[in-house]
């Protein structure tokens, strides 16, 4: 059952990284736009502004949420690749379940506040902040699924790799 799953895991990993790369793509366009605009053309624009920084929110999100893997999330590389398998494991157990508890408790003020939030509009292009937000909300449940998943990986035995710096990258 899970082996039928993979190919389909793949195929949407391959497309938030295109959506992810569209993202940063728009972004840089948008920047592009507003050198152009305030610098030659003397004339300031503020929609641009508006577009790069929610780029820049739903790019941080968004990546964080469905495209880096957690072997490219940042560790305290010292104190765990210093510890034996057994211990490791505990630490990724404790950590991820303080995580979805943490995530879990804040949930619901999350969606409340996220709901809230459509009263207000963006100043240029008057989209609604609800729609802005609504990433976090995603973001959030995509931890807590995630986290769950290495807290269960972690308790039945699978141990998480340990600090191998030969093979330490940037994640790019």
């Amino acid at each position: 059952m899970i082996s039928q799953l993979r190919p389909v895991g793949a195929w949407l990993h391959a497309r938030a990284e295109n959506l992810l790369a569209a993202m940063l793509a728009t972004m840089f366009v948008v920047f592009i736009i507003q050198i152009v605009f305030r610098y030659l053309l003397n004339l300031p624009i503020g929609w641009t502004h508006e577009i790069s920084v929610v780029m820049w929110l739903w790019m941080v999100l968004f990546g964080t949420a469905f495209v880096v893997r957690d072997s490219e999330e940042i560790r305290f590389d010292i104190l765990y690749g210093s510890a034996g398998p057994r211990l490791r494991r505990g630490m990724v157990l404790f950590t991820s379940l303080t995580l979805v508890v943490l995530f879990a408790l804040s949930l619901p003020a999350v969606i409340d506040y996220i709901l809230f939030m459509k009263v207000e509009r963006t100043a240029y292009l008057k989209i609604r902040f609800d729609y802005l937000y609504s990433i976090y909300g995603i973001f959030a449940v995509a931890v807590i699924i995630r986290q769950l998943a290495l807290a269960w990986k972690a308790a039945w035995g699978k141990d998480a790799e340990g600090f191998d710096p030969t093979k330490a990258s940037s994640g790019v």
